[in-house]
């Protein structure tokens, strides 16, 4: 029995940039959902397969936003693409994958929370996300991550030989080295070697010593780093509060709910004469 969770707004955006773009007999572009489709009907014939959800950002701003307004919100974003969350996600329901819509927290909040949630209760937990933040939940053995681009799992050893940080570290990590995506700016001359050397020893941030002269580990410009770590602490521990993902998040369905049980019929008909994709009518392998 294996759980397969799904970032549907990486797929979204995966689908947007290497889909076509088309348009619905309305004129509505619709290429982003006719590839999120395509490629989750490819998912739900993989062997094992007996559970799936996704999880959607729904408004790009969550909770993080009122902490820290620079936070990401969706600036640069194409309208065509934004425009497509909600039918995404209606998509992926015609498809018979529960789905997770998510406002006050973010869609990696909701696949953390449901790896953690119901690993104890199926044989494994697949992430569909190559997303560096999911990255701190690898540390159990039982919850890998899937790159579908490379065709490669993400598991606790491919997080140290990338990151040079153990899981339950990666939060600390990108708390000094920052991340673009997120709008998290990291400190002063913490790089992303620096950071490992010192986060391999120390695991997080409480635990580097504040005087450089106590560090048992040799990074270049030690000095100036301790300082600036002592001089922007707080911010430091800002972004790693914002890094770490929730994994409380209220998801209201019992493991059973997210058993896939094939594509409902009419739905799914239905939504791609609506949409114009008569080549995607056939192509359920399973019909509910």
């Amino acid at each position: 029995m294996k759980l397969y969770l799904i970032d549907g707004t990486y797929e979204l955006f995966r689908s947007h940039f290497g889909a076509p773009p088309r348009q619905a007999p309305d004129g509505m572009e619709v290429g982003a959902t006719a590839g999120i489709i395509a490629s989750t009907l490819s998912l739900l014939t993989e062997p094992g397969l007996t559970h799936v959800a996704a999880a959607f950002d729904s408004v790009i701003e969550s909770f993080r936003n009122e902490i820290y307004p620079p936070y990401k919100d969706g600036t640069g974003i194409e309208q065509a693409l934004l425009d497509q969350f909600p039918l995404a996600e209606r998509a992926m329901r015609a498809i018979g994958v529960t789905v997770w819509s998510m406002y006050d927290y973010e869609a990696d909040d909701a696949l953390a929370t449901g790896a953690r949630r119901w690993v104890d209760d199926v044989d494994e937990v697949v992430v569909m996300t190559p997303d560096k933040d999911l990255s701190q939940i690898y540390d159990d053995p039982r919850i890998r991550g899937y790159d579908r681009r490379k065709g490669s799992f993400i598991d606790r050893k491919a997080v140290v030989e990338k990151f040079g940080v153990e899981p339950a570290s990666i939060p600390d990590w990108l708390g000094l080295v920052g991340d673009a995506a997120d709008a998290l700016p990291g400190l002063p001359g913490w790089g992303a070697k620096s950071s490992a050397t010192i986060l391999a020893r120390y695991g997080h941030l409480e635990h580097i010593p504040l005087d450089a002269s106590l560090w048992d580990v040799k990074v270049r410009g030690a000095d100036k780093l301790a300082a600036t770590l002592v001089e922007h602490m707080g911010e430091a521990l800002l972004y790693r509060y914002l890094a770490l993902l929730r994994t409380d998040v209220p998801l209201p369905d019992s493991l059973g709910d997210l058993e896939w049980k094939g594509v409902p019929r009419q739905r799914y008909e239905s939504l791609c004469d609506e949409l114009g994709f008569d080549g995607l009518k056939e192509r359920p392998h399973r019909w509910e």
